[in-house]
């Protein structure tokens, strides 16, 4: 099976690498085995898919699990022209390695001590090893002159590297006779990859400190055109986008993201994400598309795009559970389109919302002269250089080096508190470089005392909403379920940190405890109990007691869920047919599948009689109801789990307990509380990913993107499977 997959695999490959022959893209070079070729979803993939597909991502593997000894052991003994390669040595012949076992590409451990050690193709740090730890002289002793023929080999390879270093670039990446076609192919892919991996632009390839390395590590090795890159990435984007169209068919209900971006020429991006909860209770965030927004974009864009974007995948609008965006402009007018013309509910991000009542907040006289006085002392800093010198010394004195001054960013609220907690740290040795540069007080004011009082006591009043934030961040809190609690428990707090406080922070306090209950709709009874994030508090096996709302709320709460359970089995009810009917292999409690269920119910049917009204109406649908109801009462009544308790795992193994909450659970715990990732929401400093993006061209943009969040993701979800399945048999 393995020569087979092989050969087919080197077939497509010899098409694939050299696209100027058939017009095709290029595409991996592997050794396929049995294990490796299950695909993630087992349902209707065309044979030619599911070889592609096993191709791709075991390229990866392939680079990831073959160490250098073991490429070398696979191509030491002729070329594919029938040559000998005197290159690749298989250091693997000393018999050092009786002692170890290889761990991958780094690493090897120990087989007497289990210790595990660095590897970098050469056995020196493990012969001392045997002989310091464990006094395995022998072991030294008779393989040194093995050890020191490979060494030889190696320097003889060196040699020849630096020839290739006094070569021009061109003649020795671009005009050089091609090394062995395999590793050829693996250098490409790897090239390939470290492109999208870590979002390089396509140019990287001509430059020049890229090409002496290559040159140095592989001479003979010719570096690809960013022509033939681009030809091979939107060959891997393409058979990644078929098993992403066949992995989002599984989904219950899809939470649709938005993000909109600047790069650094000042062009608007869009990125569509899809959200959703798998069979398996993982949750699946992935990039579905990024494409630059125009200006002159008509109102309605935004839904257009997003409906042109879920045909292009094979999903409907119906599977749509709701949109969720960082920001809109007119969000109001926008967010009523999607409902009238799709029926789709748009939610604003939390982190995004939480800025701006922060903002609004600080939006006090007395708290912004302070902060802009503030921002001075810590410019001062940056920009006089003796001003700054004297003020590390003087940590330096105190061996406190450390604490650094922090300037604020307007478009993240987190940076404004860093920055004063930085100046209450340095108060001391700020106000005494001001005393020792009478220039540079002239030049900056100094914060009076009263201003120094107010920074102190805002900070408490911040930290409590920074707190809030690192809560969110965990990884099972990534719900929104997780949100209706946390924002109560602000609104709580802060009150308290300012009942003894001074009339200027009990504005600020009021200002956001205002804001917060106003956009997420505290205070209005009907908003609490349409929130999807309030509903999917209910569906978290850690907050269903809904201790943050009143007794009658919860009780009207309990009422509207059970109607929403109702619509299982309404079939008059569209939504409720696409999002709740059971699969075909779904296994309700006992172990009967759905159409056992379906048919022992038709044989229950036929043994009574019709009511006239049934032909007339259809069956009614509250027959079915108690039993689902009962559910409900069942889950009500089970012990809370603990804070730490990831809720998807508590579904996990308590969904055939509660077959109906289970579905309606997998729909609202599938929304995010954050549009973007927790930690790109509510970070201090631009993340990498953020960073690399705005420099990436226009041209490869969507598609780098696309296979950087997607391709690892989806190789976990594989392997995944192909364990389970594994397990199974």
């Amino acid at each position: 099976m393995a020569d087979v997959n092989s050969k087919r695999a080197s077939q497509f490959l010899q098409k694939c690498v050299k696209p100027e022959d058939n017009g095709g893209d290029p595409q991996p070079k592997e050794e396929i085995t049995e294990e490796q070729s299950l695909p993630v979803i087992t349902q209707s993939y065309p044979q030619t898919v599911q070889e592609e597909i096993s191709m791709v991502f075991n390229t990866y593997n392939m680079a990831a699990n073959l160490g250098p000894a073991s490429r070398r052991k696979r191509e030491k003994g002729t070329n594919h022209d029938g040559t000998s390669t005197s290159l690749y040595v298989d250091r693997r012949k000393s018999k050092v390695w009786n002692y170890y076992t290889k761990l991958g590409d780094a690493y090897v451990e120990c087989n007497v001590c289990k210790k595990q050690l660095s590897f970098h193709n050469s056995t020196t740090t493990m012969r001392e090893h045997l002989v310091r730890k464990h006094s395995i002289r022998d072991t030294l002793l008779s393989q040194l002159k093995d050890d020191q023929a490979s060494e030889s080999d190696y320097t003889a390879q060196e040699s020849v590297v630096k020839r290739s270093r006094q070569m021009t670039p061109e003649n020795s990446l671009y005009h050089a006779a091609s090394c062995s076609e395999p590793r050829t192919d693996m250098i490409l892919e790897l090239v390939l990859e470290m492109i999208f991996r870590d979002l390089h632009p396509l140019s990287m390839v001509k430059d020049k400190g890229f090409g002496l390395l290559i040159g140095y590590l592989e001479p003979s090795f010719t570096l690809p055109s960013p022509v033939q890159l681009s030809s091979m990435l939107w060959h891997r984007y393409n058979v990644v986008k078929q098993h992403l169209e066949h992995y989002l068919q599984t989904a219950q209900a899809i939470v649709v993201c938005v993000e909109f971006w600047v790069s650094q020429l000042s062009q608007t991006y869009l990125t569509i994400m899809a959200n959703f909860i798998d069979g398996e209770w993982r949750r699946a965030r992935c990039i579905m598309e990024t494409q630059q927004v125009h200006e002159n974009k008509a109102e309605g864009y935004l839904g257009e795009k997003l409906y042109a974007v879920l045909s292009e995948f094979g999903l409907s609008n119906k599977s749509v559970f709701c949109v969720m965006h960082d920001s809109l402009q007119n969000t109001a007018a926008n967010s009523q389109q999607l409902k009238n013309a799709y029926g789709w509910t748009s939610l604003c991000c939390a982190a995004h919302t939480l800025h701006l009542c922060i903002k609004a907040g600080l939006d006090v006289e007395q708290v912004q002269e302070a902060l802009s006085t503030a921002r001075g002392i810590v410019r001062y800093f940056q920009q006089d250089a003796k001003a700054t010198c004297s003020l590390n010394s003087k940590l330096e004195a105190i061996n406190k080096t450390k604490l650094k001054l922090v300037m604020d960013v307007g478009s993240r609220w987190i940076t404004t508190i860093e920055m004063c907690e930085s100046l209450l740290d340095l108060k001391w040795a700020i106000m005494s470089v001001l005393e020792e540069h009478p220039k540079g007080a002239a030049a900056v004011h100094n914060l009076a005392d009263h201003q120094w009082k107010l920074l102190q006591d805002l900070v408490p009043v911040m930290r409590t909403i920074k707190i809030a934030t690192s809560f969110l961040r965990e990884e099972q809190n990534v719900s929104i379920s997780s949100l209706m609690p946390c924002i109560h428990g602000i609104v709580a707090a802060i009150g308290q940190q300012s009942e003894e406080a001074s009339s200027v922070i009990k504005t600020v306090v009021g200002n956001i405890r205002s804001e917060l209950t106003r956009r997420w709709g505290i205070s209005e009874d009907e908003k609490v109990l349409e929130s999807p994030a309030v509903i999917a508090s209910f569906l978290d096996p850690r907050f269903k007691e809904m201790r943050f709302l009143s007794p009658s709320l919860r009780s009207e709460l309990h009422k509207r869920v059970k109607n929403m359970l109702s619509q299982v089995f309404n079939h008059q009810s569209p939504s409720a047919t696409h999002f709740w009917m059971p699969s075909s292999d779904y296994k309700a409690e006992g172990g009967e599948t759905a159409s056992q269920l379906s048919a022992h119910k038709d044989r229950c049917s036929s043994t009574q009689s019709q009511s006239m009204y049934d032909i007339l109406l259809g069956k009614d649908p509250t027959e079915s109801m108690p039993e689902i109801h009962q559910q409900l009462e069942n889950y009500i009544v089970e012990p809370l789990c603990k804070r730490s308790t990831n809720p998807l795992d508590w579904w996990k193994s308590n969904e055939h307990r509660f077959p109906a909450v289970a579905r309606l659970s997998r729909q609202y715990l599938a929304v995010p509380a954050t549009a973007v990732l927790p930690d790109q929401a509510f970070a201090a400093s631009e993340s990498t990913l953020e960073h690399r993006r705005a420099v990436l061209a226009p041209e490869n943009l969507d598609q780098i993107l696309f296979l950087h969040q997607n391709f690892d993701f989806l190789e976990s979800m594989r392997n995944s499977n192909e364990a389970r399945n594994r397990s199974l048999h």
